[in-house]
């Protein structure tokens, strides 16, 4: 049963860390705590629904069901890059310079604008996902790793290797860094600030989504509220392995899902979304730069 919440726990880890890594880089480069990000990873899943609705319609999931999910994959990841785009160009840039509490309350803002902008376009219902991949996995004993798990695992080691990669090897991702590090100087040296800005919210939006993707498939339910929860776990995740760090993030969304999915077995599966939070309190208490973060000079 130990092995069993450990691949679990690993699945669901797998989601907190693509959804925690938009939180700390957009933390990384604007000091900013984007509240409207799980909104973004719920646009995704509600993206996928319907992408892979009209496909059905069009008769084309019945030809091939992988270039189907593909193309699914591609509109999701765009659509809700362009929201991410727009909602830093219409709710954040303008309140670039503005006191820090601005832009929290433009987050929170946004965040309740587009769940009931959902509810009001795709109704207050649950939206069912088909399963569409095949049942069953690897079994060994009484531990099975389903294909839907393996999938999910895969895809977000290949994505964190693939941001890591962009981050540390390109000159895009260079700048990124400088700007995290000091944009004042940054910008002295010639480096477009807005463009930074801009990618880094449309990258961190693209992950979200894959993550509402996945989810999506996986669970089979998707609702207009589901970026609430999930987006306050994967800023628990950010926040425990560091925020403003990519791979604390990453280690931070592991760790989480594990310890849920330990608590909910162990201990009671009715507060799993408890210790989320009660792991959030202990952490900023006890040690508030997080597990890989480093305590650094506020900057002026």
């Amino acid at each position: 049963m130990f092995l069993q919440q450990l691949i679990n726990g690993f699945t669901l880890g797998a989601v907190y860390a693509l959804i925690a890594l938009g939180y700390t880089m957009v933390y990384g480069i604007l000091e900013l705590i984007n509240f409207a990000h799980g909104e973004i990873y719920m646009l995704g899943a509600y993206i996928t629904i319907i992408s892979l609705s009209i496909l059905t319609i069009t008769g084309l999931t019945s030809k091939s069901l992988i270039l189907s999910l593909l193309i699914v994959l591609i509109i999701t990841t765009i659509i809700s890059g362009a929201y991410g785009l727009t909602m830093e160009r219409a709710a954040y840039r303008p309140l670039r310079h503005a006191p820090r509490l601005s832009p929290l309350i433009s987050a929170i803002g946004v965040s309740i604008f587009l769940q009931n902008y959902v509810m009001l376009t795709q109704g207050s219902a649950d939206k069912i996902f088909p399963h569409i991949l095949p049942p069953g996995g690897l079994s060994m004993a009484d531990v099975t790793l389903t294909y839907m798990q393996m999938f999910i695992i895969i895809t977000s080691v290949f994505l964190m290797t693939a941001l890591h990669t962009f981050i540390r090897k390109t000159r895009l991702g260079k700048a990124m860094r400088a700007t995290a590090q000091d944009k004042k100087m940054a910008s002295l040296v010639g480096i477009d600030i807005d463009t930074v800005i801009m990618v880094t919210f449309i990258t961190g939006s693209a992950l979200a989504a894959v993550a509402g993707f996945m989810v999506a498939m996986y669970y089979g339910l998707v609702n207009f509220y589901m970026g609430y929860v999930a987006g306050i776990k994967a800023f628990t995740a950010a926040v425990l392995g560091g925020i403003g760090n990519i791979q604390g993030a990453v280690f931070g969304g592991f760790l989480l899902g594990i310890l849920e999915s330990l608590g909910a077995a162990y201990i009671s599966s009715e507060y799993k979304d408890a210790f989320a939070f009660i792991i959030l309190i202990l952490i900023l208490i006890f040690k508030p730069t997080g597990l890989l973060g480093e305590r650094v000079p506020e900057k002026v």
